[in-house]
């Protein structure tokens, strides 16, 4: 099970390998002004990924991998289909990446602001129509403030129009395995036709870094001058958690707390996704215990990551409606400051009463989260 569940991921890296040794550029999909066969092809490739894609629902799921050979170390619903939430913006960094590479965007080129992107609902750089922005002001803006005027900014600049920029995201998940993903924004705002999974998740954020490594250190970017103001960013466990060095959060009702990481210990880089949790604290601490497993080359217990998915006794009678703003409260719920790392007495003793059985890409019932949850504390930053 475990060398099935891995396929996928070495594929991948074996592919990102060979073609960067060779000079080859990396398959990939870019605007392409009247030439209409392209535009075929990507309406194609979205086609068979809507074709396939599950009914996406708050509910947890995990997996960590190994970057060294693509080893899946913990799977836990990894194919349960789940809302991206802010994760989207990983997609639209790739391609924002990709276009950086090939030229047909500049570091410091200035793109234009539409009323359809100052229009986007927070959270958001307050970009105003009209105005310009530079194309690292926006991968900065994303990746801390998760600003989604920046998204849409970059996704008019590459795509025309944002729909078309999302038939680019859909059709280049399919080129890199993402078969449970259909994205439908480029910024991951609410949407009920979103959908990815963990796995495909982790596929994206391996693929970043080893395409793209010399962008990979904006993922670590904490905060940044924007127009005279600070903006800091959400990844609140990246200054907790040693050698933790990006990538993503976002969270939506609909979704709930999702996280996409990667770390480093002793020179060995895993990656992670956590999707569905019930809080930024709870989602945090199994990222930190996910990792801290798979450090050690342990499974972490599958019930652990679906305790994180369930709702509390407490709130099952208070759920209340929210507008569509509301449903795009960001994860800035401050979490634990408690250092991550476990001593072994406690790593063996969570282990020891776990119930669940221990076998790879094993599935459990993921608890489904309130669809109009409530978020206690926003703090200074929400992330959509």
């Amino acid at each position: 099970m475990a060398g099935v569940a891995s396929e996928g991921f070495r594929n991948v890296l074996l592919a990102a390998r060979w073609k960067r040794g060779n000079g080859v550029a990396i398959k990939s999909v870019t605007p392409a002004r009247g030439v209409t066969w392209r535009g075929g092809l990507i309406a194609l490739l979205v086609y068979v990924a809507g074709s396939a894609m599950g009914t996406a629902h708050a509910g947890s799921s995990a997996i960590v991998v190994d970057d060294t050979d693509g080893q899946v170390i913990t799977a836990v619903n990894p194919d349960e289909a789940a809302h991206p939430a802010s994760l989207t913006k990983m997609m639209t960094l790739y391609l924002t990446f990709q276009a950086l590479r090939s030229g047909t965007l500049q570091v410091d080129q200035e793109l234009p602001v539409s009323s359809w992107a100052a229009s986007k609902a927070p959270t958001k750089l307050d970009l105003r129509s009209g105005q310009t922005i530079t194309v690292e002001d926006c991968v900065l803006g994303m990746i801390t403030k998760s600003a989604n005027d920046a998204a849409t900014v970059v996704a008019e600049g590459l795509g025309g129009t944002e729909s078309h920029f999302v038939d680019m995201m859909n059709a280049q998940a399919q080129l890199l395995g993402m078969s449970n993903t259909r994205f439908a924004n480029a910024s991951g705002l609410p949407d009920p036709d979103d959908t990815t999974s963990a796995r495909d998740m982790a596929k994206l954020a391996m693929a970043l870094y080893h395409e793209f490594p010399q962008y990979s250190h904006y993922f670590a970017t904490k905060e940044f001058m924007f127009r005279g103001r600070l903006v800091r960013g959400h990844n609140n466990l990246m200054d907790k958690y040693p050698g933790m060095d990006g990538l993503k959060t976002g969270y939506t009702n609909a979704a709930g707390f999702n996280l996409a990481s990667t770390a480093t210990k002793d020179g060995r880089r895993l990656f992670s996704v956590v999707l569905g949790g019930r809080s930024a604290a709870t989602r945090d601490r199994l990222m930190a215990r996910l990792l801290d497993d798979g450090f050690d080359d342990h499974e972490t217990p599958a019930e652990l990551v679906a305790q994180v998915g369930m709702v509390p006794a407490a709130a099952k009678g208070s759920r209340s409606k929210s507008s569509a703003k509301a449903t795009a409260l960001a994860d800035a719920t401050p979490s634990s400051r408690r250092h991550h790392r476990r001593g072994k007495a406690d790593a063996v003793a969570a282990r020891g009463s776990a119930s669940c059985s221990k076998k790879k890409a094993v599935t459990c019932p993921a608890p489904k989260a309130a669809t109009a949850q409530k978020v206690a504390s926003v703090g200074s930053s929400p992330d959509k």
